[in-house]
């Protein structure tokens, strides 16, 4: 394991790249955490891609949580920040020469699932797959939800104990993100259980119409994580 960081804005980005053993370029999953979370929640998987002869890149995203190595705050974050840090890390994880750059792909957790969603569509030309483990699709509907008037948004609005800003509504409100997911062609993995009540799986039923080549599976009686 080696513990790189990137810079997006002057701001840091705290990662842990995790190689095989063995020597050669290696293709890599760069893996998004969730909404408050932290590497802590990813850094299980890179491990296991690592034993499967498969490189990954865990990090935490500016501002993603209160444990976060990262700089930033979570008032200072939004589906569009993580984005904007998940890009950065595609370009600079692929020059490296342990990696293959020809075989990068997208993994990530709840709100990361959305934001690696989002870049994947984004860069589908750097992207080889995408892996979406119960992606929080719904948190559109929950900012229209909470603040139904955009002209109303508030400077702050805690949401699951967390408080976040004003750009986060701002920038959910800004687009659709199941208009954005046809963009992305190559295959698509789809994680997520029956029983969750955070995100409902027909979020994901709705994803695995829009994406030209996904696969969705359900989890029976899992709620939101496994």
């Amino acid at each position: 394991m080696q513990i790189i960081e990137f810079s997006r804005n002057g701001k840091r980005i705290y990662g842990e790249l995790y190689l095989p053993e063995g020597t050669g370029s290696f293709p890599v999953v760069i893996i998004g955490h969730g909404f408050g979370g932290s590497i802590a929640d990813t850094r299980n998987y890179a491990q296991v891609f690592a034993g499967q002869g498969i490189a990954s890149f865990a990090f935490d995203f500016i501002g993603g949580g209160p444990d976060s190595k990262s700089d930033g705050c979570m008032k200072e974050m939004s589906v569009l920040t993580e984005a904007a840090d998940m890009e950065v890390i595609l370009e600079e994880i692929s020059k490296r020469p342990e990696i293959d750059e020809k075989n990068v792909f997208l993994m990530g957790l709840s709100q990361g699932g959305f934001v690696a969603s989002y870049t994947a569509a984004k860069h589908p030309e750097k992207v080889r797959g995408l892996i979406a483990e119960y992606p929080a699709y719904v948190l559109q509907d929950d900012t229209h939800r909470r603040v139904p008037d955009p002209q109303e948004i508030p400077d702050t609005f805690s949401v699951m104990g967390y408080e976040i800003g004003k750009i986060y509504h701002e920038d959910a409100m800004s687009f659709d993100i199941y208009s954005v997911l046809p963009e992305f062609k190559r295959n698509v993995l789809l994680l997520h259980g029956t029983a969750d009540e955070i995100v409902p799986v027909s979020y994901s039923e709705r994803a695995a119409l829009c994406f030209p080549s996904a696969k969705l599976v359900k989890i029976p009686g899992a709620g939101h994580g496994f």
